[in-house]
């Protein structure tokens, strides 16, 4: 019978990561440019009778450019998650709508990760995880600590192994 977390009995969770805080740049950067172009607009605009609608007009367009542009990827950024457990590899995303997916840890054959130079400066990279079956690979992008999260992934298949030869050998019995 599942837990309320949608782990099974005798499951418990290892890591549980969100894509690396990297991918938050641009939407800051984009809402800094926001708000400059907001007092540039807001320090041209004549001073007339119409001038108060005119700045409340141009804030209003540059609140909600700035919600769009920062508070989606943001929602975005939180709803992303990577869960190791003693069992599988669950991924789910989403913020209205939700996508999920897991993989058994005893149907990874292969663990791999790359890393670019940007990512080896600021700590991250991409896992890509091959399994046996339909959807044969998984690729998880901005993954904070990669290389530590791929030795973990590994031992954790490793032990999932071990963990059912031992449960195969003991109904052979």
């Amino acid at each position: 019978m599942p837990h309320r977390d949608g782990l099974a009995d005798g499951e418990r969770p290892v890591l549980i990561l969100h894509p690396h805080w990297k991918v938050m740049i641009a939407p800051y950067a984009l809402t800094i440019v926001v708000v400059a172009a907001l007092l540039v607009a807001e320090a041209l605009i004549p001073p007339n009778r119409d001038a108060g609608i005119e700045r409340l007009a141009i804030a209003a367009v540059a609140i909600v450019a700035a919600m769009l542009w920062l508070l989606v990827p943001l929602l975005r950024w939180r709803t992303t998650v990577y869960e190791l457990t003693t069992r599988r590899l669950r991924t789910r995303k989403g913020i209205v709508a939700r996508q999920g997916r897991d993989i058994p840890l005893s149907r990874i054959t292969d663990v791999s990760f790359s890393k670019g130079l940007l990512d080896r400066i600021l700590g991250s990279g991409r896992l890509v995880v091959e399994s046996a079956g339909e959807h044969g690979e998984v690729t998880l992008t901005e993954i904070p600590h990669v290389e530590r999260v791929q030795g973990v992934l590994f031992q954790l298949v490793e032990d999932e192994r071990q963990r059912v030869g031992r449960e195969d050998r003991g109904r052979a019995d």
